[in-house]
Order: C-alpha cells, then structure tokens, then sequence
C-alpha cells in the first residue's frame, strides 16, 4: 500500500489530505468585515405577540413627507435637511405618559453617544391628554424628560398616522419609533411601548444605529 501511495502524483497526494470542508480565509489585518446578507438584519423590535409586525411597504421605503410644527431645540427641518444623517424618530406624548419616562433615558443615550457620528434623534409630540393640546406647555416637555435633540408637534396626529397607523387597526402603540438611513430609507421600526437602556430591545435599536452609522452615504 505503501509503495502504491508512493507511485501517486504529488497533486493526488494533495488531494487526497485536504479537509473535506474549505477553511475560510483571515480577512487581512484592518480591513473591514464583510456586510451582513440582504434581510439578515431585524426588521423590528418591541411591541407585543399580538400586534401587527407586518412592516412591508414602510422598512425599505422612504417615509411620506412630515406635517408638524412648532419645533423646539430646532428650527423646522425637513427630510431633505436631513439625508446624509441617519435619523431615529420617536413618537412621545406628555410627562403623564409611563412609557415616554421610561423611553427617555434611551433616546438621550443614543443621542449623546452617536450625535457626533451622524445620529440625529427627533421626537414627535402626539397630544393624547383630555384637554386641548396647548403648545406653550409641550414647550416645557423636553426639559423635562432632558432631551436636547430637535423636538416637534404632530398636530391631529397627521403624520403618526400616514406613517404607520392608517389601515392598520392593530398597531396599538402610537409610541413607535422608525430608524431612517442616510438615503432617508426606513431600516427599522420600533413597534412602541417602552424602549429602556440595558435591554435586549435597546440592544438590537443600538446595534441598528452603529450599522447604519458604519453605512457609506448613498
């Protein structure tokens, strides 16, 4: 046997000592690691079992033009002012809300941690109190919650609604929150209720915005 392994070529040699799976190359030190594969990503994130996750036509899509004002912390900005920008934007009501305390702490997390890089967070005031919705006092709502970043009223709830609720009677949670690329595409949506630091949600909405962050500008 010997002498007939011997008598072999050196090529079938070869061959024949492979490992029968290829190993894969080191990528060369400092380069960058490769994109993840198309849909790999998590669409979404928060909400409940029951509500409707179905984000086809939104993730994807350039969102339809906003309708708000006043502003604060911010003169008036539009989508167009912001491409380039990788933008998260929140949907919060006032100080009575649980949620929106809760959320707070995450938002100016990520606004601290990522404004340098490109990250600019917007909320979207959306008046659910009993009374009539008085903009001098949602004046006063980002210095409470401490938000630093461009905040503005959703009059009648104009854009929440073509954003995401019109026709879709099963998301519940109008404190939803969409992560926008620097193209102005939708890439991910927080389907609402509370968005903590130092959760697996907080997580997955991080790790989307240091992706996109890590994104050429198309």
């Amino acid at each position: 046997m010997l002498a007939r392994l011997l008598s072999l070529p050196l090529a079938v040699l070869a061959l024949a000592c492979a490992s029968p799976e290829p190993v894969p190359m080191a990528a060369p030190t400092g380069a960058a690691a490769p994109a993840p594969p198309p849909g790999s990503a998590p669409l979404t994130s928060g909400g409940d079992p029951g509500f409707d996750h179905d984000v086809s036509g939104v993730v994807g899509a350039p969102p339809p033009a906003w309708d708000v004002g006043p502003w604060y912390n911010s003169p008036p900005l539009t989508p167009a002012d912001l491409r380039g920008k990788v933008v998260l934007v929140r949907w919060f009501m006032s100080p009575s809300c649980p949620f929106c305390s809760a959320t707070a702490p995450a938002l100016k997390a990520l606004d601290e941690r990522y404004r340098a890089r490109g990250l600019v967070v917007i909320g979207m005031y959306h008046h659910k109190d009993p009374g009539p919705l008085d903009p001098e006092a949602v004046k006063a709502y980002p210095a409470y919650f401490g938000y630093s970043f461009p905040v503005a009223i959703d009059p009648d709830w104009r854009t929440l609604k073509r954003w995401w609720m019109d026709g879709h009677p099963k998301r519940e949670y109008t404190s939803v929150s969409f992560l926008l690329d620097r193209a102005g595409l939708v890439r991910h949506v927080h389907l609402g209720g509370k968005l903590e630091p130092a959760t697996p949600e907080f997580a997955v909405v991080e790790e989307r915005v240091r992706a996109l962050l890590d994104e050429p500008a198309r």
